[in-house]
């Protein structure tokens, strides 16, 4: 197969953009950007400009995930990665129980067994493409797990474990494209790059009345907790509609913008059937394809926001992911460190399901052309 195919103009997807995170950008984001820029880039974070940017964020993420009631809407400076510190030091309080299934929830599980001020936490490792479940047991103040993993393509439904404990979930490829009760969840977090369109450098968390308090809790104690990655400074701070730092302008704009989308177009269940409706075209594709087949083998556990699809061995699958990117269908690439002959395409709800089932045709054209 040649890298250099070239794929019929009408075979083509509308908007070629499949990343698992950065993710599409729509232009509608952009061009509301670009009517507000020069009152709000460049301007103060205290001031209202900033300020009311934040409260329609956080008043359309209320409305969006359907809060119950003491749920708060908390944001911080860093992405996810940061919040992996941040609760490390403001809401695990001695001992958790963890579970990794992929890169990333293998790198919060590391971190927390690395922290001098916390038991050894009890971490439940499973297979790449498997999910591993909780084991219940006294001890644990606190279960942590992704709701997807963006490394595999796997995800769980967020469940919680006991009401003595919190429940922390890595919500960073999920939030805005899979379904949550967050009656289930005490403190859901993301980042912005994923289903809401938009880049990094700001982390949100949902976070439950218990996990408020545990937050209060330790941020009171005697535990030496850094000042960028106060918890409790962070809640005080989004109470007042405004970060401790300056934030990313553009990022908070771009985000709010995609909520009120997705608000617009009739919330979450709509996002949830979109990200549904894309998942399936490719799951059914790969499943009747003879060179194909979904990594994920139990279709409880495939994602509907990110999708791998192994190839076989007698295709090189980065041959195809060059020739689709050499016609303007780009970030299909496996993650990289998973090690494996497959793609891995992005389809949060920004993204057309028209313009995934045009992704498989070109697929099959490119697969069909080879030398």
């Amino acid at each position: 197969m040649s890298d250099t195919v070239r794929i019929p103009a009408d075979l083509l997807p509308k908007d070629g953009r499949f990343g698992a995170g950065p993710s599409k950008v729509r232009q509608a984001q952009l061009e509301a950007l670009a009517q507000v820029w020069q009152s709000y880039l460049g301007t103060s974070h205290r001031q209202a400009t900033v300020r009311d940017q934040v409260r329609r964020l956080r008043t359309g993420l209320r409305e969006l995930f359907t809060l119950p009631d003491g749920y708060e809407v908390i944001l911080g400076n860093g992405g996810s990665t940061a919040f992996w510190d941040v609760a490390t030091f403001g809401l695990i309080q001695d001992r958790a129980q963890m579970l990794a299934f992929g890169e990333f929830g293998a790198k919060f599980a590391s971190g927390v067994k690395a922290a001098p001020f916390l038991a050894n936490p009890d971490i439940i490792k499973a297979d790449a493409g498997t999910a591993p479940v909780f084991a219940p047991a006294s001890g644990f103040d606190t279960y942590c797990t992704p709701h997807n993993e963006t490394s595999t393509g796997v995800a769980i439904t967020p469940t919680r474990v006991n009401q003595d404990s919190l429940l922390l979930v890595d919500a960073t490829s999920a939030a805005g494209g899979l379904a949550v009760d967050m009656r289930e969840v005490d403190t859901y977090y993301f980042a912005p790059q994923k289903s809401f369109g938009s880049d990094g450098g700001l982390w949100i968390a949902l976070m439950s009345p218990a996990a408020i308090e545990r937050a209060t809790k330790l941020g009171a104690g005697e535990r030496w907790i850094p000042d960028f990655l106060s918890l409790t400074t962070a809640i005080d701070n989004s109470r007042l509609e405004q970060t401790t730092n300056t934030p990313a302008l553009a990022t908070i704009y771009l985000m709010a913008e995609q909520v009120d989308w997705f608000l617009s177009n009739g919330g979450l269940n709509w996002c949830t059937a979109r990200t549904g409706e894309s998942s399936q075209v490719l799951y059914q594709w790969a499943d009747a394809h003879p060179l194909a087949s979904p990594f994920v083998s139990d279709p409880a556990h495939r994602s509907a926001v990110i999708v791998t699809i192994d190839i076989d061995d007698s295709i090189d699958a980065t041959v195809i992911t060059k020739a689709l990117r050499a016609n303007g269908i780009v970030d299909t690439e496996p993650y990289r460190k998973l090690g494996r002959n497959q793609l891995r395409i992005g389809v949060f709800p920004a993204v057309e399901p028209d313009d995934v089932r045009a992704l498989t045709t070109c697929i099959d054209y490119v697969i069909e052309h080879m030398q």
